[in-house]
């Protein structure tokens, strides 16, 4: 028995609102990756942070280098020898074994000092990037998510408009249609599959560019789990604010301040001259005698020879100071229209689901009815699937930008993405 056109939309129709609103981990090919998944591995095995390792390595060794010394000295001098008359000859040659220490008058725990911080800045660098990459991580997964959630809608676009073509061809048949309405439908349909196509590729491409997050060039899945529908929980923006020094840009203006103050001492320690001792013995070949040399070289500090360089870290220090205020007002003022959007992205989503949705719903079922009665023509039936898809369609894109709206809040202030885990 051949169903009614107007009972094959209904059954479209119900698998459209099943597979607009399915959670990514219950399609087809199996559970993919989480965003818990894909951070973990980014940190883990993420080219350019394991790149950034050789970085600490080295300053690990610049801080080696910092705690050494200078080396002593052991000098040889002979004197009055080889002269002419009475020192002609050794006989009356003097002969001084000696060492020498160069006494540097702190400097070297300033160098420790300026070493020290420059690790600690780079550890923070290390945080730092280790938080940019998990938010790009975030991104890309968020992206091929979409991606994957579009192609649903494109596949329950697809049924639809099969579902359409086979019931105006019945109704054709019956006499009770133009056959223009039925070389519209077709139309549509060939369209739809296009668009899914498009929709296949730029999956494949997303899912390929958040594999190269952890250096994965030819990735071993082919779709990630998880749900865009459900919605992230926004925070006061008050909360948010009080949350910001754990921003890691603030957070490496500390550590930067706390170099550039070692930088300044260093330089400061610089300006004074080192001291030179020696000790040792001197020989005498006339009187076969020997006898203690000692010495102190101090170098006349007549003229500050390292001002350029105590001037310089001043205003190395300054800078960071005004820098650290200029990037905090950025910070606020970013958070503050971050949270703006989340807010507005989540009533968009809100008024879709709860209002816009359900009457369009309506609107389609009433339109197929008159359809099929002869009320309505091709075209109203058209606006009305058009409308109904193109509103889950914002649905999904409202409730991605909600989404990426909270990773970029949780950047700002310096959160690991666990929520955003547990939200997709």
């Amino acid at each position: 028995m051949r169903i009614p056109f107007s009972g094959r939309l209904g059954v479209c129709l119900a698998l459209l609102l099943c597979l607009a609103t399915a959670k990514a981990d219950s399609s087809a090919g199996g559970p993919g990756l989480s965003l818990t998944d894909v951070i973990a591995r980014t940190l883990e095995r993420n080219p350019a942070l394991l790149a950034f390792g050789y970085q600490l390595e080295i300053q690990e060794g610049r801080l080696r280098q910092s705690r050494l010394g200078p080396n002593p000295e052991f000098g040889v001098a002979v004197e009055n020898a080889a002269g002419s008359g009475a020192f002609e000859g050794m006989n009356r040659a003097e002969t001084t074994l000696s060492l020498a220490l160069t006494l540097e008058r702190g400097k070297r725990a300033r160098r420790i000092d300026a070493a020290r911080a420059g690790a600690s800045l780079l550890e923070s660098e290390a945080d730092f990037r280790r938080l940019d990459a998990a938010a790009e991580t975030a991104r890309r997964f968020l992206d091929s998510l979409a991606n994957q959630e579009r192609l649903l809608l494109s596949d329950a676009a697809v049924r639809l408009a099969e579902q359409t073509v086979a019931g105006i061809a019945a109704l054709v048949d019956a006499g009770r249609s133009p056959e223009a309405d039925l070389a519209r439908a077709e139309a549509e349909l060939a369209r739809a599959r296009l668009d899914r196509e498009d929709l296949e590729h730029e999956l494949l491409v997303s899912i390929r560019r958040l594999a190269a997050q952890w250096g994965e060039t030819r990735p071993a899945f082919t779709r990630v789990a998880g749900d865009v529908h459900a919605l992230p929980v926004a925070d006061s923006f008050a909360d948010l604010l009080a949350s910001i020094d754990g921003n890691p840009d603030l957070a490496r203006y500390l550590t930067e301040k706390r170099l550039r103050e070692a930088e300044l001492r260093l330089a400061e320690a610089e300006a004074k001259p080192s001291w030179r001792i020696s000790a040792g013995v001197r020989r005498l070949e006339q009187s076969d005698d020997q006898v203690l040399v000692a010495g102190v070289t101090i170098p006349l500090a007549m003229r500050n020879r390292n001002q350029g360089r105590i001037a310089e870290a001043r205003a190395r220090l300054a800078m960071t100071d005004a820098d650290r205020v200029a990037t905090r007002v950025r910070i606020e003022t970013r958070l503050f229209a971050l949270h703006q959007e989340l807010l507005h992205s989540l009533h968009r989503a809100a008024t879709l689901r709860d209002e816009i949705l359900p009457r369009m719903e309506q609107a389609l079922t009433d339109t197929e009815r008159a359809y099929a009665a002869g009320r309505y023509g091709y075209f109203e039936l058209r606006v009305a699937q058009a409308e109904l898809l193109d509103a889950r369609t914002v649905l999904v894109d409202a409730s991605i930008d909600a989404h990426r709206n909270t990773i970029e809040i949780e950047r700002l202030t310096g959160t690991t993405f666990s929520s955003s885990a547990g939200q997709l």
